[in-house]
């Protein structure tokens, strides 16, 4: 193959990743789908994309290494004091509801297919992970209500480093049974591999967390450190004993997560932006070798083996894990259809039907075609009937009402608490811990990170969610804010401060109306001049209007006093007050306005 060939090979491997996650963007809907049908199409159906002509010899450890990183990056979002909060639901979910899981698919992978036991219980390890990735758009669309979105959100987030674990450990002990030495040897390389994974990765986890925890090396370096430090253990590993490497970097990555005095945020938040470039090349290159005939070989079995995974697996975990808990049956049937397979399934498949053919293993070879299935499988059917099966049985939000408001600043604050007073759903998220903790000791539901970040698209829960306050001090927060939820809530539910010196500027220096919200407030107000009425003594009232008392008496009463901020008709809706005014309060409204203190 030329140079110019590989080129452009690379370039459109670069170009379709591109257009895929902006299409997933666009549509909310799970980049995987389209990063396969890139895949798929420029590989077996045209021809187009060759990955073994292009990296030769090279491919299998860049396979290898892009799934430490990425298997590296989901360990670093297990925090166990987090398992507390969870609940008990999703706690035997991803205990006995997954081993369950496994079990099912395993057994049905072996008589369905005529798999090897070792081939077949590895394959269900794989295909137990839904994942944060692919539940996240699914649960932005179909709206559930909070006590199923909450559950699928965390037992995605959970699972996926389990997942990943539990298959890296059952992968070790078929790899030490592979050269066909007898029981007592292979449960000796088995634990040989287990200790030494263990060892090296929780060293590695203490030794990189001791450099985090005394600054040993600057900010600007830190990234680079880890990156270094996770393909190091990973290398060291594999040569001291053969195959422990995936293992030593998910306990790495989990040390790190639970290392007290360790702020791995910003580590975080640059191994989601790198495995976000790894995911969608590996997807594509790894879509471009499927063996669609073998696969096709296998005939209608591979459809039996998609439909006990989708109606007997799944149900059957869910029936186990809810017993005893509040959930009704509506809720139930929800959970035991939505379980879609993703990242996680497809990365850790490909290096190990690549090692284990290198084993002996012939039928390792259908390992990718087949977890892509699952995975093609279980998304594109969940992503069509999830929302119609949910309104069905009454447990779509009909509305999402609530509102996510940008900043925990003192004026956020205080309008949280005014909407959580009138029964509005919230959510406050700030990167400032001194302010998320003021409004968690309000009583008001926080997420601690920037809204726009890769981690906030995996892990904010928007159910019930459908209107934007920008309300922090820097226009330019408010402003990215905007444009990033303007695909999820429309242009008429984006509500932002002004910004006086912003409104100064010429036109080219003056960010377009497109990327910002509708002024927040009548007349519409800066950060500035509400914090300053608040700290003046400034109160939130709220009145509700009469047939004697009404919008004009209200207006003659207050004057210029009265900022008008939100508006709660009858039916329970609130308007958000704008400059100019969008609605008219008639009677029987509840009005919310900051009060200026009168002058002694």
């Amino acid at each position: 193959m030329s140079e110019t060939q590989i080129l452009l090979g690379l370039g459109g491997v670069g170009l379709a990743s591109l257009a895929s996650q902006w299409l997933a963007w666009r549509l909310r809907l799970p980049a995987i789908l389209f990063l396969l049908l890139c895949g798929i199409l420029a590989g077996p159906v045209l021809g187009w994309l060759d990955p073994s002509e292009i990296f030769g010899p090279l491919l299998l450890p860049l396979v290898s290494l892009s799934v430490a990183l990425i298997l590296f990056e989901g360990s670093l979002t297990l925090h166990l004091s987090e398992w507390r909060e969870i609940g008990s639901v999703v706690k035997r979910m991803v205990t006995l509801g997954a081993l369950a899981t496994w079990a099912v698919i395993a057994v049905a992978t072996h008589y369905l297919l005529d798999f090897s036991w070792d081939l077949a219980l590895l394959f269900g390890t794989l295909t137990l992970v839904t994942g944060p990735t692919v539940i996240a758009p699914m649960l932005r669309v179909v709206r559930p209500r909070a006590s199923v979105g909450n559950i699928l959100r965390w037992e995605g987030i959970v699972i996926d480093p389990i997942g990943a674990l539990l298959a890296v450990v059952v992968y070790s002990f078929i790899a030490s049974r592979s050269g066909g030495e007898p029981w007592s040897e292979s449960l000796t390389t088995f634990a040989a591999v287990i200790a030494c994974g263990s060892a090296f990765g929780a060293a590695g986890g203490w030794l990189f967390g001791q450099v985090l925890r005394h600054r040993w090396l600057p900010e600007y370096l830190e990234n680079l450190a880890a990156l270094a430090a996770v393909l190091g253990i990973f290398i060291a590993a594999n040569l001291l004993v053969h195959e422990s490497g995936l293992l030593a970097v998910t306990v790495m990555g989990m040390w790190l997560a639970n290392m007290r005095g360790v702020d791995v945020r910003h580590i975080l938040h640059f191994k989601e932006n790198l495995s976000v470039l790894l995911i969608s090349g590996l997807f594509i290159l790894l879509a471009a070798r499927l063996d669609l005939a073998a696969l096709l070989a296998l005939g209608p079995a591979t459809l039996l083996l998609l439909a006990v995974i989708q109606f007997i697996a799944r149900p059957l975990n869910i029936a186990l894990c809810t017993a005893g808990s509040d959930l009704g049956w509506r809720e139930r049937a929800l959970l035991a259809w939505i379980a879609p397979r993703g990242i996680v399934a497809a990365a850790v498949s490909a290096i190990f039907a690549e090692r284990l053919q290198q084993h002996g293993y012939e039928q390792a070879h259908l390992l990718v075609p087949l977890t892509f299935l699952v995975i093609i499988g279980t998304v594109v059917l969940q992503s069509a009937t999830a929302r119609p099966l949910a309104r069905l049985l009454k447990v779509a939000e009909p509305a999402a009402r609530g509102f996510l408001i940008v900043g925990a600043n003192p004026v956020a604050r205080a309008i949280g608490r005014a909407l959580k007073q009138q029964g509005s759903h919230v959510l406050l998220t700030d990167s400032s811990w001194e302010n998320i903790a003021a409004a968690r000791m309000d009583g008001l539901p926080t997420y601690f990170g920037n809204p726009a970040s890769q981690h906030a698209d995996a892990h904010l829960d928007l159910t019930g969610i459908g209107q934007l306050l920008a309300l922090s001090p820097s226009s330019e927060q408010n402003n990215l804010a905007c444009s990033r939820f303007r695909p999820d809530f429309g242009k008429q539910h984006l509500y932002s401060l002004t910004n006086s010196r912003e409104l100064r500027l010429s036109e080219k220096h003056r960010v377009s109306d497109e990327h910002r919200g509708r002024s927040f407030g009548f007349p519409a107000q800066s950060y500035g001049r509400l914090a300053g009425l608040l700290a003046r003594g400034g109160e939130m009232r709220s009145t509700t209007l009469t047939e004697t008392f009404g919008w004009q008496e209200y207006q003659a009463l207050h004057g210029e006093r009265a900022t008008l901020l939100l508006a709660f008709d009858p039916r329970g809706w609130v308007q958000v007050a704008g400059d100019p005014l969008s609605f008219v309060p008639a009677p029987g409204w509840t009005l919310l306005a900051l009060i200026e203190p009168a002058e002694v």
